[in-house]
Protein backbone atom coordinates (compact mmCIF):
# COMPACT_ATOMS: atom_id res chain seq x y z
CA UNK A 1 0.00 0.00 0.00
CA UNK A 2 1.51 3.31 -1.06
CA UNK A 3 1.90 6.09 1.46
CA UNK A 4 -0.18 9.24 0.84
CA UNK A 5 1.68 12.20 -0.55
CA UNK A 6 2.01 15.02 1.97
CA UNK A 7 1.77 18.38 0.26
CA UNK A 8 4.68 20.77 0.79
CA UNK A 9 3.30 23.49 3.13
CA UNK A 10 5.86 26.05 2.05
CA UNK A 11 4.51 28.82 -0.20
CA UNK A 12 5.75 28.86 -3.78
CA UNK A 13 6.53 31.63 -6.22
CA UNK A 14 3.19 30.87 -7.87
CA UNK A 15 1.44 31.50 -4.52
CA UNK A 16 3.20 34.86 -4.23
CA UNK A 17 2.22 35.78 -7.79
CA UNK A 18 -1.42 34.79 -7.23
CA UNK A 19 -1.72 36.83 -4.03
CA UNK A 20 -0.04 39.84 -5.68
CA UNK A 21 -2.23 39.57 -8.77
CA UNK A 22 0.70 39.27 -11.17
CA UNK A 23 2.18 36.51 -13.29
CA UNK A 24 4.88 34.22 -11.86
CA UNK A 25 7.27 35.71 -14.41
CA UNK A 26 6.61 39.22 -13.10
CA UNK A 27 7.01 38.05 -9.50
CA UNK A 28 10.33 36.47 -10.45
CA UNK A 29 11.50 39.67 -12.14
CA UNK A 30 10.65 41.67 -9.02
CA UNK A 31 12.67 39.33 -6.78
CA UNK A 32 15.57 39.05 -9.22
CA UNK A 33 15.60 42.71 -10.20
CA UNK A 34 16.17 41.64 -13.79
CA UNK A 35 13.80 44.08 -15.49
CA UNK A 36 11.79 47.22 -14.89
CA UNK A 37 8.49 46.50 -13.17
CA UNK A 38 5.82 49.00 -12.16
CA UNK A 39 5.94 50.34 -8.63
CA UNK A 40 2.48 48.90 -7.85
CA UNK A 41 3.55 45.43 -9.01
CA UNK A 42 6.73 45.59 -6.94
CA UNK A 43 4.78 46.68 -3.85
CA UNK A 44 2.22 43.90 -4.39
CA UNK A 45 4.89 41.22 -4.69
CA UNK A 46 6.74 42.44 -1.58
CA UNK A 47 3.49 42.53 0.41
CA UNK A 48 2.69 38.99 -0.72
CA UNK A 49 6.16 37.79 0.24
CA UNK A 50 5.66 39.25 3.71
CA UNK A 51 2.16 37.81 4.19
CA UNK A 52 3.13 34.33 3.04
CA UNK A 53 6.55 34.34 4.75
CA UNK A 54 7.92 33.19 1.41
CA UNK A 55 11.60 32.22 1.46
CA UNK A 56 13.41 31.87 -1.84
CA UNK A 57 16.56 29.84 -2.18
CA UNK A 58 19.10 32.20 -3.63
CA UNK A 59 21.18 31.02 -6.55
CA UNK A 60 24.81 31.26 -5.48
CA UNK A 61 27.82 31.62 -7.69
CA UNK A 62 30.47 28.96 -7.41
CA UNK A 63 33.07 30.11 -4.91
CA UNK A 64 35.69 28.88 -2.51
CA UNK A 65 34.67 27.62 0.91
CA UNK A 66 35.85 30.80 2.65
CA UNK A 67 33.67 33.91 2.73
CA UNK A 68 34.87 36.36 0.10
CA UNK A 69 32.87 39.55 0.60
CA UNK A 70 30.12 41.27 2.55
CA UNK A 71 28.13 44.16 1.10
CA UNK A 72 27.44 47.23 3.25
CA UNK A 73 24.24 48.59 1.71
CA UNK A 74 23.77 52.20 2.87
CA UNK A 75 20.49 53.98 2.13
CA UNK A 76 20.93 57.71 1.64
CA UNK A 77 22.56 60.40 -0.44
CA UNK A 78 26.30 60.64 -1.06
CA UNK A 79 26.37 63.95 0.82
CA UNK A 80 24.67 62.40 3.86
CA UNK A 81 26.97 59.37 3.78
CA UNK A 82 30.10 61.50 4.07
CA UNK A 83 28.66 64.21 6.35
CA UNK A 84 27.42 61.96 9.17
CA UNK A 85 30.30 60.26 11.04
CA UNK A 86 27.96 57.44 12.09
CA UNK A 87 28.39 55.75 8.72
CA UNK A 88 32.17 55.88 8.63
CA UNK A 89 32.36 54.67 12.23
CA UNK A 90 30.12 51.65 11.70
CA UNK A 91 31.98 50.73 8.50
CA UNK A 92 35.30 51.14 10.31
CA UNK A 93 34.21 48.71 13.02
CA UNK A 94 32.97 46.18 10.49
CA UNK A 95 36.08 46.49 8.34
CA UNK A 96 38.39 45.86 11.28
CA UNK A 97 36.44 42.74 12.20
CA UNK A 98 36.40 41.35 8.67
CA UNK A 99 40.07 42.11 8.07
CA UNK A 100 41.09 39.36 10.49
CA UNK A 101 39.33 36.83 8.24
CA UNK A 102 40.52 38.48 5.01
CA UNK A 103 36.94 39.24 4.00
CA UNK A 104 36.32 42.14 1.64
CA UNK A 105 33.78 44.82 2.62
CA UNK A 106 31.98 46.28 -0.43
CA UNK A 107 30.07 49.56 -0.16
CA UNK A 108 26.79 49.96 -2.08
CA UNK A 109 24.97 53.31 -1.77
CA UNK A 110 21.22 53.23 -2.39
CA UNK A 111 20.01 56.74 -3.16
CA UNK A 112 16.37 55.80 -3.71
CA UNK A 113 13.95 53.25 -5.16
CA UNK A 114 15.54 53.61 -8.60
CA UNK A 115 18.72 51.98 -7.25
CA UNK A 116 16.96 48.92 -5.80
CA UNK A 117 17.04 46.81 -8.99
CA UNK A 118 20.79 47.38 -9.34
CA UNK A 119 21.43 46.18 -5.80
CA UNK A 120 19.06 43.24 -6.22
CA UNK A 121 20.79 42.11 -9.40
CA UNK A 122 24.20 42.41 -7.75
CA UNK A 123 23.14 40.25 -4.83
CA UNK A 124 21.05 37.77 -6.85
CA UNK A 125 24.11 36.60 -8.77
CA UNK A 126 25.89 35.74 -5.51
CA UNK A 127 28.35 38.63 -5.65
CA UNK A 128 28.28 38.98 -1.85
CA UNK A 129 27.92 36.40 0.90
CA UNK A 130 25.98 38.66 3.25
CA UNK A 131 24.56 42.16 3.66
CA UNK A 132 24.85 44.86 6.29
CA UNK A 133 21.75 47.04 5.74
CA UNK A 134 22.32 50.56 7.09
CA UNK A 135 19.94 53.52 7.42
CA UNK A 136 16.90 51.80 5.90
CA UNK A 137 13.56 53.37 6.78
CA UNK A 138 10.72 51.25 8.13
CA UNK A 139 8.92 49.21 5.46
CA UNK A 140 11.72 49.85 2.98
CA UNK A 141 11.06 47.29 0.21
CA UNK A 142 14.76 46.50 0.00
CA UNK A 143 14.66 44.82 3.40
CA UNK A 144 11.72 42.66 2.35
CA UNK A 145 13.50 41.78 -0.89
CA UNK A 146 16.62 40.63 0.96
CA UNK A 147 14.41 38.60 3.26
CA UNK A 148 12.68 36.97 0.30
CA UNK A 149 15.97 36.29 -1.50
CA UNK A 150 17.27 34.49 1.59
CA UNK A 151 20.42 36.62 1.59
CA UNK A 152 22.09 36.53 5.04
CA UNK A 153 21.39 40.05 6.27
CA UNK A 154 21.79 42.06 9.47
CA UNK A 155 20.31 45.53 9.94
CA UNK A 156 21.91 48.49 11.70
CA UNK A 157 19.10 49.43 14.06
CA UNK A 158 15.94 47.68 15.14
CA UNK A 159 13.98 46.21 12.26
CA UNK A 160 10.21 46.55 12.40
CA UNK A 161 7.37 44.38 10.98
CA UNK A 162 6.78 43.24 8.32
CA UNK A 163 10.58 42.99 8.01
CA UNK A 164 11.92 40.24 10.29
CA UNK A 165 15.65 40.61 9.72
CA UNK A 166 18.23 40.25 12.51
CA UNK A 167 19.63 43.51 13.81
CA UNK A 168 22.32 45.17 15.93
CA UNK A 169 21.25 48.26 17.83
CA UNK A 170 21.89 50.51 20.82
CA UNK A 171 19.36 50.90 23.64
CA UNK A 172 18.09 54.14 22.16
CA UNK A 173 14.97 54.52 24.27
CA UNK A 174 16.83 54.05 27.56
CA UNK A 175 19.62 56.40 26.48
CA UNK A 176 17.18 59.15 25.54
CA UNK A 177 15.23 58.68 28.76
CA UNK A 178 18.37 59.05 30.87
CA UNK A 179 19.41 62.20 28.98
CA UNK A 180 16.06 63.90 29.61
CA UNK A 181 16.04 62.79 33.25
CA UNK A 182 19.42 64.49 33.64
CA UNK A 183 17.99 67.73 32.26
CA UNK A 184 15.00 67.56 34.61
CA UNK A 185 17.13 66.70 37.65
CA UNK A 186 19.32 69.73 36.93
CA UNK A 187 16.27 71.99 37.37
CA UNK A 188 15.15 72.48 33.78
CA UNK A 189 11.39 72.83 33.50
CA UNK A 190 10.65 73.31 29.81
CA UNK A 191 12.44 70.51 27.97
CA UNK A 192 11.76 70.14 24.24
CA UNK A 193 13.10 67.62 21.74
CA UNK A 194 14.35 67.51 18.17
CA UNK A 195 13.51 63.94 17.18
CA UNK A 196 14.73 61.83 14.29
CA UNK A 197 12.53 60.59 11.43
CA UNK A 198 9.41 58.92 12.88
CA UNK A 199 9.46 56.26 10.15
CA UNK A 200 12.77 54.89 11.45
CA UNK A 201 12.90 52.78 14.60
CA UNK A 202 15.88 54.73 15.91
CA UNK A 203 13.95 58.00 15.58
CA UNK A 204 10.84 56.58 17.22
CA UNK A 205 12.77 54.95 20.08
CA UNK A 206 14.67 58.12 21.01
CA UNK A 207 11.46 60.17 20.79
CA UNK A 208 9.67 57.67 23.04
CA UNK A 209 12.52 57.80 25.57
CA UNK A 210 12.07 61.58 25.72
CA UNK A 211 8.33 61.16 26.24
CA UNK A 212 8.89 58.55 28.97
CA UNK A 213 10.97 60.97 31.06
CA UNK A 214 8.61 63.89 30.46
CA UNK A 215 5.62 61.78 31.54
CA UNK A 216 7.43 60.55 34.67
CA UNK A 217 8.09 64.13 35.72
CA UNK A 218 4.57 65.31 34.87
CA UNK A 219 6.14 68.05 32.78
CA UNK A 220 5.07 69.57 29.50
CA UNK A 221 7.05 69.12 26.32
CA UNK A 222 7.15 69.55 22.58
CA UNK A 223 8.62 67.47 19.76
CA UNK A 224 9.66 68.58 16.30
CA UNK A 225 11.26 66.25 13.77
CA UNK A 226 14.51 66.44 11.85
CA UNK A 227 16.39 64.00 9.63
CA UNK A 228 19.59 63.67 11.71
CA UNK A 229 21.34 66.44 9.72
CA UNK A 230 22.75 69.69 11.10
CA UNK A 231 20.50 71.84 8.92
CA UNK A 232 17.36 70.07 10.11
CA UNK A 233 18.41 70.55 13.73
CA UNK A 234 18.93 74.27 13.20
CA UNK A 235 15.57 74.65 11.46
CA UNK A 236 13.72 72.70 14.18
CA UNK A 237 15.41 74.71 16.95
CA UNK A 238 14.32 78.01 15.39
CA UNK A 239 10.75 76.71 15.20
CA UNK A 240 10.84 75.54 18.82
CA UNK A 241 12.05 78.96 19.96
CA UNK A 242 9.16 80.55 18.09
CA UNK A 243 6.50 78.21 19.52
CA UNK A 244 7.94 77.81 23.04
CA UNK A 245 10.12 80.85 23.82
CA UNK A 246 10.24 79.82 27.50
CA UNK A 247 12.12 76.57 26.73
CA UNK A 248 15.23 76.03 28.84
CA UNK A 249 16.53 72.66 27.55
CA UNK A 250 16.56 70.61 24.35
CA UNK A 251 17.28 66.95 23.73
CA UNK A 252 18.39 66.39 20.12
CA UNK A 253 18.28 62.83 18.79
CA UNK A 254 21.70 63.14 17.10
CA UNK A 255 24.87 65.12 17.64
CA UNK A 256 24.59 66.71 14.21
CA UNK A 257 21.09 68.00 15.02
CA UNK A 258 22.40 69.20 18.40
CA UNK A 259 25.13 71.11 16.52
CA UNK A 260 22.42 72.75 14.42
CA UNK A 261 20.51 73.59 17.61
CA UNK A 262 23.62 75.25 19.10
CA UNK A 263 23.95 77.39 15.99
CA UNK A 264 20.29 78.44 16.12
CA UNK A 265 20.50 79.30 19.83
CA UNK A 266 23.60 81.40 19.19
CA UNK A 267 21.76 83.28 16.43
CA UNK A 268 18.84 83.86 18.81
CA UNK A 269 21.11 85.23 21.54
CA UNK A 270 20.49 82.32 23.92
CA UNK A 271 23.48 81.22 26.01
CA UNK A 272 24.29 77.52 26.43
CA UNK A 273 23.95 76.16 29.06
CA UNK A 274 23.01 79.30 31.06
CA UNK A 275 19.74 79.95 29.19
CA UNK A 276 19.24 76.65 27.38
CA UNK A 277 20.87 73.28 28.07
CA UNK A 278 21.53 71.01 25.09
CA UNK A 279 22.08 67.24 24.92
CA UNK A 280 22.77 65.25 21.77
CA UNK A 281 23.00 61.56 20.93
CA UNK A 282 25.86 59.48 19.44
CA UNK A 283 29.01 60.90 21.05
CA UNK A 284 30.48 61.55 17.62
CA UNK A 285 34.07 62.87 17.58
CA UNK A 286 32.75 66.39 16.99
CA UNK A 287 30.93 66.39 20.35
CA UNK A 288 34.14 67.01 22.30
CA UNK A 289 35.06 69.99 20.09
CA UNK A 290 31.86 72.06 19.92
CA UNK A 291 31.54 75.37 21.78
CA UNK A 292 30.48 74.59 24.44
CA UNK A 293 31.51 70.94 24.47
CA UNK A 294 28.44 68.79 23.90
CA UNK A 295 26.83 66.62 26.55
CA UNK A 296 25.59 63.55 24.68
CA UNK A 297 24.56 59.91 24.84
CA UNK A 298 27.32 57.57 23.76
CA UNK A 299 26.50 54.56 21.63
CA UNK A 300 29.39 52.21 20.76
CA UNK A 301 29.13 52.61 16.98
CA UNK A 302 32.40 50.88 16.05
CA UNK A 303 31.52 47.94 18.29
CA UNK A 304 28.09 47.77 16.68
CA UNK A 305 29.69 47.56 13.23
CA UNK A 306 31.99 44.79 14.42
CA UNK A 307 29.02 42.91 15.89
CA UNK A 308 27.18 43.12 12.56
CA UNK A 309 30.21 41.65 10.78
CA UNK A 310 30.54 38.85 13.36
CA UNK A 311 26.86 38.03 13.03
CA UNK A 312 27.19 37.54 9.29
CA UNK A 313 30.39 35.51 9.35
CA UNK A 314 29.01 33.20 12.04
CA UNK A 315 25.69 32.79 10.29
CA UNK A 316 27.23 32.08 6.90
CA UNK A 317 29.69 29.63 8.44
CA UNK A 318 26.82 27.71 10.02
CA UNK A 319 27.64 28.54 13.63
CA UNK A 320 24.77 27.42 15.85
CA UNK A 321 22.87 29.69 18.24
CA UNK A 322 23.72 33.03 16.63
CA UNK A 323 21.52 35.59 18.43
CA UNK A 324 18.95 37.22 16.20
CA UNK A 325 19.37 40.56 17.91
CA UNK A 326 22.20 42.34 19.74
CA UNK A 327 21.46 45.51 21.73
CA UNK A 328 24.29 47.55 23.25
CA UNK A 329 23.88 49.74 26.35
CA UNK A 330 24.34 53.49 26.08
CA UNK A 331 26.11 55.96 28.40
CA UNK A 332 25.41 59.59 29.20
CA UNK A 333 28.59 61.63 28.70
CA UNK A 334 28.34 64.90 30.64
CA UNK A 335 30.32 67.85 29.25
CA UNK A 336 29.65 71.58 29.21
CA UNK A 337 26.36 72.05 27.32
CA UNK A 338 24.11 70.52 30.01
Amino acid sequence: MSRPTVPDPRPTLADVAALAGVSPATASRVLNGTAKVSRSARAGVHDAVSQLAYVRQRARAARDEHISSIAAVVCGTDQWLFADPYFSRILLGAGRELRTDEIQLVLLVVRGLADHPLVERYLARGAADGVMLINAHDRDPLGLTLQAMNVPTVVAGRSTPPCRLPYVDADNRSGAREAVRHLLRSGRRHVVSIAGPPDMAVGADRRDGYRDAIAEAGAGGMVLYGDFTQSSGEHAMLQLLEHQPELDAVFAASDLMALGALRALRRAGRRVPDDVAVIGFDDAPLAAHTDPRLTTVRQPVEEMGAAMARHLTRHINGVADVPAHTVFPTQLVIRDSA
